[in-house]
Parts: C-alpha cells; structure tokens; sequence
C-alpha cells in the first residue's frame, strides 16, 4: 500500500502505532483513517474492532432476553390474578346461591321445614350443595350453610344450619323492657335514681365483662333522650372527645358501633375473634381478654356472638293463620275465632275471663253469648288461665238462694293436661297485636350465658333447661311440648308461679335467622364467606342484612378443609 510521504509521522487514533502517511481526512463515523492514496484501511485498528461489535450485541440480546422475560412474567401474573379473581366471583356467587336457598327454605310451611329436615342441623339440605358441576373438582362449586354448635357457653364445633336470632339480645327492643314494666320512668330516660334497677340493665349485665358503666353507656347511646345514667355518657362526654361525635340517642345500625361507646373495646365485642375482624388484638394469641374470666370459652367471640338487632317472631300459626290476639275488644269475634281453633269450652271460658266475673249465665249455666258486655280484663300471658276461677252471673236476679255459677275451667294445672293445651293456645294465639313480636329469648338454643340474662333466671334452671331442651325440632327425640315457651312448666322444671313473670322475656322460637354462608371448590381455593339476616315473618322471606365476610381470616371451630375447599 502506497502512503504520501509526509514531513511528519502521524499516529493512529485507535492504536499506539505511527504511519508514514498524511491524513486527509476522517470519514463521517471517525472509524477509518482516509489516506492519500484514496483507501480507508487502518490494518491495526480491524482486529479489536470486530470483538467491540460481538459484545455489544451479546448485550443488546441479554437485554432483549431479560425484558421478554420480565414482561412473560408479568403477564403470567396478571393471568394468575385474572384466574383467581374469575374464582372468587365464582366462590362468592355459590354462596349467593346458598342465601337463595335458605330464603326459599324459610318460605316453606313449618311442617314442610320438618319434613325436609328443618333449619336446626340439616346436613343433607345445607351441607357441600352442588352449586356448579364439573368433571374437574377444581371446577366443581359447592355451598355450605354453617353455624356455630353451642355446648353451655362454647362453641366445639358447628353445625348445618341456621342461627335463630331469638337466641341473642336484641338491642333494638331492649328498652321496651323498662317500658312495660312500668320501671322506664328515671331509669330508661336518665339517672336511674328511683332505686329500681332497669329489666335492660339487668340483662346487659349477665354479659361476662360487662360493667355498671359500660352498661349504662350503651342504654344511654340507645335511649332517646340526652340525660346520662349514674355511670352513663351522651353527648356531653363524647362532644369532649378528638374527634368529637354525638350518640345516636336510637339503637345502632349495626353492631359494630357499639365499638363509639364508651368503654367498649374489640376484644370485649369481638373476643378471641377481634384480629379475625380487622382489629389489632394482642390478647388473641394467648386466649385471653384483659379484666375478663374466660375460662369457660363465653367470651371466645365477644359480645358480638350474644346480641342482635333484629330477632323477631311471627305471629302467625303453624299452617301460615294469623293468631287470635285473646285481648282483642270484640268478645262475640273472639269467641267466634276461638271456638273452630280450640273448642267451645275453652273459647267460653276465655271469653269469661275478659268479663272478669261479670259474665251472664243461661238457662244451662253457660255463658250467655247474647248478653255480653264490655271486656273488662285482659291477659298479661296466657298462663293467666291456668287454674284460674271464672264466675257467672246467675240467670234469677239475685236473691236469697241465688249464687254465682263458677264455669269449668278447661286449662287445668294437671301436667298433662298442659301439655295438650298449651302447645296448642300458644300455637293458635298471642296475647298482643301485630303481624310479629321482636325481642324475646329462645330458650330452647340460647346458649347458658344468654339463658342467665333472662331476669329471674338462676344457674340451677338454666342447667335444667340446657338438659332438658331439643335445640331440633325436627329431630326424632324432638318434644311436642317445647314448641310453647310455657315447657318449663309442663316439665317440672319451673313452677308456675316463677315462670309467669318470666314469660314477657323468652320464647320456643323466632322468625328472624342468620345463615353464614360458604361457597367454595370442592379442591383449591378461593373461599367466598357471606352472612346474611333473613326475616321469615312475612312472606315471601326478606334480607335484612347482606355482609361479605370473605376477608375475615379463619372461621369456626371445627369447620375442616372439607367446607373451605382445601382438600
């Protein structure tokens, strides 16, 4: 290769060796030398420059490599996340379906309910229903209605079924109480300076943990007014706070808001369950709740577990018949409604007892449905009957061999007998108006803790109770008598006398249920969680309350893999 001769040496721009030649000038890219014979060559400087090339394109490509991967990544995740959420829709839509069901099922006669195994337990109607088949059980979707199995006041282990609301306290009605015992007038509206103590009160306070003052603020939250009780707080304690609030002076929207109250904390609403629920808890992994005796397992759920807002029953008969309210005003339609229902004796007698005595007799010595006046006496319970005297006026005017004629009395206190005709007067008829009755107790599967709320209650009936309920009624060892709440009595368990003032407070079984539902696959997860209240006292059945609770972690004891799809 020819070079011009140059004065000088230039040196090469890219290695450490001179050429004898002149530069004319860099080419555009400064990569090659154009010399003076026309060519652009630089021998030194070609060797190195094709490893350069190799390894930057071995770079690019890894690159290249690594965002692909990145991006393959990414969209694996979203297809997962894709996956699982087109699941959980799933799961929560097979729950859905259980909700459906149980509110057909309440829609159901009583007797058709039994006949098809009832609300209690009923593995074979609420238990893995096949809600979506598929030959891959990964794809299979089931639902499962769930309920806690109380043993005293423990929860071992559940069930299939349906809660009775009638089994809680219900805050919504619990004023009523101090109301229709005459004992409202300082206690239910403020300082509770008559000395008498509020029935509400009472019942608040065979909570476990429950205080003087954290009792008296809850009523206060509840009650209309703004007087605080003796250990209460209304508007001028909690205005005091940062923030600041009122209190709502009318029963809470839900139970959770008790958590404004003063005093009342997650783990006394929530118990072992608060974590579960959202709220920091440090007391839920020692099993324990600070100032509380839990000994016994009562407080693993809180307060939350034994109250309500909504527990009502139905004043409706067993075939779906409006009861006959005993203290309506019209006698002549009292004794015409009674008469088909129970029989001519007993609609008499009852009929007699509203006249208080003042009754004419016939010829025949029986009520004389033509003469009759003006109600002037009425039933607190329908236990009044039992073994009460009715008199007659006698047909002669009075005078010196006249006497009143005392009416046979049908509702005798034989046991036996009672246990024939309670049943039926309580099935058939209420002692007040309206389409429902919201608040008393179901004694036939509160648990022991709610049993001891009941004012008059001691531990020596409860436990007779708890041994002597069916919580099923539509189980064989079912007892025909237990349907009335007056059962106690027809066994043995309660004398009449201490059971009568106790009547106003309990029940054998309400209208109102709570079904905590479970959708899942029968393999693999996700597991969809609802609770719903449903309002069986008018038809069709209505939802009072529709809670998601897929997020709560955990469940019941007890509830196995076999329920949450994790096989």
């Amino acid at each position: 290769m020819k070079y011009l001769q140059s004065s000088r040496h230039t040196p090469c721009a890219v290695c450490p060796a001179t050429h004898d030649a002149e530069v004319i000038r860099y080419t555009s890219c400064r990569s090659r030398w154009l010399l003076a014979d026309g060519t652009e060559d630089c021998a030194c400087y070609l060797r190195p420059r094709r490893g350069v090339v190799l390894l930057l394109v071995l770079i690019v490509v890894t690159m290249l490599a690594l965002g692909s991967l990145g991006f393959a990544e990414l969209m694996l995740n979203e297809h997962r996340a894709a996956k699982t959420s087109s699941r959980q829709s799933q799961a929560r839509a097979f729950a859905e379906s259980g909700a459906e069901l149980a509110r057909q099922f309440l829609d159901r006669t009583a007797a058709d309910q039994k006949t098809a195994g009832g609300l209690y337990d009923n593995a074979q109607r609420f238990s893995s229903q096949l809600a979506a088949d598929d030959n891959s059980p990964r794809d299979r979707g089931r639902f499962t209605l769930i309920a806690p199995r109380y043993e005293n006041s423990a929860v071992p282990g559940t069930r299939y079924g349906l809660q009775d609301e009638s089994a809680r306290i219900n805050l919504a009605t619990i004023l009523n109480y101090d109301k229709s015992s005459g004992s409202s007038g300082s206690s239910s509206s403020g300082s509770g300076s008559s000395g008498a103590t509020s029935k509400a009160k009472t019942i608040l306070m065979g909570l476990p943990g429950m205080t003087d003052a954290i009792a008296d603020a809850i009523l206060d939250w509840i009650d209309a007014d703004d007087t605080p009780r003796e250990q209460g707080a209304e508007s001028e304690y909690y205005g005091s706070l940062q923030p600041g609030y009122a209190p709502r002076n009318a029963p809470p929207a839900s139970i959770e808001e008790l958590l404004l109250v003063r005093g009342v904390t997650p783990e006394l609403l929530f118990g072992l369950d608060a974590a579960k629920m959202g709220y920091g808890s440090s007391n839920s992994a020692s099993g324990t709740i600070a100032g509380v005796d839990n000994s016994d397992g009562s407080m693993d759920h809180g307060w939350a577990a034994y109250l309500t807002l909504w527990s009502a029953e139905s004043n409706l008969n067993a075939d779906g018949a409006p009861k006959i309210n005993l203290n309506q005003s019209d006698l002549k339609k009292l004794y015409d409604d009674l008469t088909p229902v129970l029989d001519q004796p007993s609609a008499e007698f009852i009929v007699a007892y509203r006249l208080n005595n003042s009754g004419q007799a016939d010829g025949s010595g029986h009520l004389d449905m033509s003469k009759l006046g003006k109600a002037s006496k009425n039933l607190a319970s329908m236990l009044d009957l039992v073994g009460t005297r009715v008199q007659l006026a006698p047909t002669s005017p009075q005078g010196s061999g006249s006497r009143p004629i005392t009416l046979k009395n049908p509702f005798t206190s034989d046991t036996a007998a009672m246990s024939t005709y309670l049943p039926k007067l309580y099935d058939n008829c209420m002692t007040e108006s309206g389409k429902s009755t919201a608040g008393r107790i179901n004694i036939n599967q509160a648990p022991r803790t709610i049993l001891l709320c009941i004012p008059g209650m001691t531990s020596d009936l409860a436990d007779q109770i708890i041994a002597n309920r069916v919580p099923d009624q539509a189980s064989p060892s079912a007892k025909a008598d237990q349907t009335c709440p007056a059962w106690p009595l027809i066994e043995g368990i309660m004398p009449l006398a201490a059971i009568k003032p106790m009547l106003p407070y309990i029940t054998a079984g309400g209208s109102v249920y709570r079904a905590q539902i479970i959708g899942h696959f029968d393999k693999g997860n996700p597991v969809a969680r609802l609770q719903v209240i449903l309002d069986a006292t008018q038809r069709p059945t209505r939802i009072l309350l529709w809670k998601d609770m897929s997020r709560m972690t955990g469940g019941f004891p007890g509830e196995g893999g076999s329920i949450t799809g994790e096989h």
